[in-house]
């Protein structure tokens, strides 16, 4: 029976071991023509988890991702590079490249630590927020365009402020299609999604696009919902920073941090 709920599809699909074709779900926000970095950033754990998957014994988990955008992320087949930088037992660091027509648009390092026993040590604050099934979907698309964004369902924890807000994200979407993907890659997936839900200033009037992601988890994020507790402050000389608390439906899980590039639309 035809339901008339359009199957899901993915972001990507594999071309070769190390390249990937984005699909239009994977359109960016300022530019449907460019990939937004949400997908991409875990399409680059996915890739990482490839590597480890190949070696015997690797009992590491990873804990801190940096990306730095270099260039445009045109809406091409990408390419993805990695390499072990420090190998270790007990922490490792692991770099990727993403190339696009040969060029690097982006350079991502991986700190992975060992997988330990500390649960009679663990705490922090344990603020949760609201369960995602106790909200109603929240449609961004009046906001933000792109295929990324309309892939996406929200749900918003309470009002949001110009600048404040939180809010669930999760999608039906495969990140790779017809591949198993590991939950922090998913969860990954849809981080970059923050800088979009607290707005601070109109979009057609200003840019703020991130030229980074940073990524610290104290624990590895479980479940199909992305929480997004996040900050946005704009600085008197062209810089911004969206600062985000990460949850799963458990509670807080780490922190994300975005350096941004304000600046007036054209014509503003």
């Amino acid at each position: 029976m035809n339901t008339g709920t359009p199957a899901p599809g993915s972001y990507y699909e594999r071309i070769d071991e190390h390249r990937y074709k984005p699909t239009v779900h994977a359109g960016g926000a300022w530019d449907p023509d460019e990939q937004h970095f949400s997908p991409l950033g875990g399409l680059v754990v996915h890739a990482i988890d490839r590597q480890l998957a190949g070696r015997p014994g690797t009992d590491l988990l990873l804990a801190r991702l940096s990306y730095d955008i270099l260039g445009r992320l045109a809406l091409d087949e990408c390419e993805i590079r990695v390499e072990t930088i420090r190998p270790g037992r007990t922490i490792e660091l692991i770099e990727a490249v993403v190339l696009i027509a040969g060029r690097p648009v982006v350079r991502a390092r991986a700190w992975l630590l060992a997988a330990l026993d500390t649960s009679a040590v663990a705490g922090g604050p344990d603020d949760r927020l609201t369960p995602p099934e106790a909200l109603s979907p929240w449609s961004m698309t009046p906001t933000w365009p792109g295929g990324f964004i309309a892939s996406l369902d929200a749900r918003l924890v309470g009002p949001p402020r110009p600048g404040r807000a939180a809010a669930w994200v999760s999608t039906r979407h495969a990140l790779v299609a017809g591949e198993p993907v590991s939950p922090l890659a998913s969860y990954v997936a849809l981080v970059d999604a923050a800088n979009g839900i607290a707005v601070r200033q109109p979009p057609t009037a200003w840019m703020f696009p991130n030229v980074d992601l940073s990524v610290h988890l104290h624990r590895q994020p479980e479940g199909h919902w992305t929480g997004l507790d996040t900050t946005v402050t704009f600085g008197p000389t062209g810089q911004g920073l969206t600062s985000t608390v990460l949850h799963d439906v458990s509670g807080p899980v780490g922190h994300a941090q975005q350096i941004l590039t304000v600046r007036p639309m054209p014509g503003h």
